[in-house]
């Protein structure tokens, strides 16, 4: 395989500590959320990094697959990753990713074909696939 670039960061300190990537871009505060849906202006999470990674990554695969399926335009769509953070049956944890793909300027039928190849080819997919729950939302213009 032929590596086409790589990536790093760091992180001190666990869930109650700070991450940076290589070159600061990223330099975040990391604490693990106090309520089941806090909102957290202060600080990150490894779950909300991972939704970030994900949507983008998956937005690109739609962008990868779309002239392969006749689409030339995809208008202002996006990609929202939800992580769930859960605690499995064996007192470990484990996460649910849940993706929503926003693609404002295709029908349901290509829709759906767009978001099954891009999750066949999007790297984090494949990373996640057999591990977790993925599960793939098509949302349309209405």
């Amino acid at each position: 395989m032929k590596t086409l670039f790589k990536s790093s960061a760091t992180n001190k300190g666990g869930r109650s500590g700070h991450v940076t990537s290589e070159g600061g871009l990223i330099d975040l505060d990391v604490k693990m959320p106090n309520g089941k849906d806090e909102i957290q202006d202060k600080y990150t999470n490894p779950e909300q990094l991972f939704a970030a990674a994900y949507s983008t990554c998956f937005a690109g695969a739609i962008q990868a697959v779309a002239k392969d399926h006749g689409v030339d335009d995809l208008g202002d769509f996006s990609v929202t990753a939800v992580i769930a953070f859960q605690k499995d049956d064996e007192d470990g944890f484990i996460l649910k990713a849940t993706l929503d793909a926003y693609l404002p300027t295709v029908n349901a039928k290509v829709g759906e074909k767009l978001v099954n190849a891009a999750h066949e080819i999007c790297p984090y997919s494949k990373a996640t696939r057999d591990n977790i729950t993925v599960k793939l939302n098509l949302l349309l213009e209405e």
